[in-house]
């Protein structure tokens, strides 16, 4: 009999209690899109960015098990994730991100991204009605979706571990493009007999140039040297000899 009392005591609890939803969240990769239905009843449609080709979102049915409001990835430079709900046991998930000019067209790593306002309303939502009440279902390709958007990136994964140094990236995970700088051309002084900062940083002589000495563009050239050879260096510049003098055939000029 008292048996009987504690199994139709547990009987009127469980009939009494609340039944949890189930919510389930469908990921059109073909037209890159989400919809998401609560006991079959849909109540949202978002656009979201699914992986890459080269980093394709698994397609399948999966039940989500754990969830974050506030994550960062430990694979990709601690890319935030906000409001992650994961479905796979190798971290896919789906999250929030700050790229929404990328959502519509495959852009991840390989997780489901949403517009940070629409993760929060689904974390909310898994979060009321049970995370293990929770199914996604993933469908189509990456590819299909490139070929129908030519706005979508066609290059393989562009964040890292490690980035090459140097490298910048973005929260999204682009790697940010620096210009380099331009190119100056060196200013050319005129040689007023008078040496100037060679960084160009004043235009006040500083000092007057050595005596024998050009000055090109605030650089000395020393006057070059001659080792004891045994002769003279060849003389510099226009050098003219003394023309020989000759005497008129007949013409004696020998005076006694």
């Amino acid at each position: 009999m008292r048996s009987f009392l504690i199994a139709f005591t547990g009987l009127m609890l469980l009939a009494n209690a609340p039944a949890q939803a189930k919510v389930a969240i469908i990921v059109d990769k073909d037209n890159q899109q989400m919809t998401v239905a609560v006991d079959g009843v849909e109540r949202y449609q978002w656009p979201v960015s699914t992986g890459i080709p080269s980093r394709e979102t698994p397609s399948g049915s999966f039940r989500t098990f754990r969830m974050e409001e506030d994550h960062y990835s430990k694979e990709f430079d601690d890319a935030p994730m906000p409001h992650a709900i994961f479905f796979t046991k190798i971290g896919h998930a789906i999250h929030g991100t700050d790229s929404v000019g990328r959502l519509g067209m495959p852009a991840s790593h390989g997780c489901v991204r949403l517009s940070r306002e629409n993760a929060s309303k689904l974390y909310a939502l898994v979060r009321q009605e049970g995370v293990l009440n929770t199914t996604v279902t993933l469908t189509g390709s990456a590819q299909v979706a490139m070929a129908r958007n030519p706005r979508a990136p066609t290059g393989n994964a562009l964040a890292r571990r490690a980035p090459a140094p140097g490298q910048q990236y973005e929260a999204a995970g682009a790697p940010v493009v620096i210009a380099p700088l331009p190119r100056i051309a060196p200013q050319v002084r005129a040689d007023d007999g008078y040496i100037y900062p060679a960084d160009g940083s004043s235009d006040v002589a500083r000092y007057p140039a050595p005596r024998g000495q050009r000055i090109y563009d605030a650089q000395a050239y020393p006057q070059q040297e001659y080792a004891n050879r045994g002769y003279a260096p060849a003389p510099q510049g226009n050098y003219y000899q003394p023309r020989p003098y000759y005497q008129p055939r007949g013409v004696s000029t020998y005076q006694d």
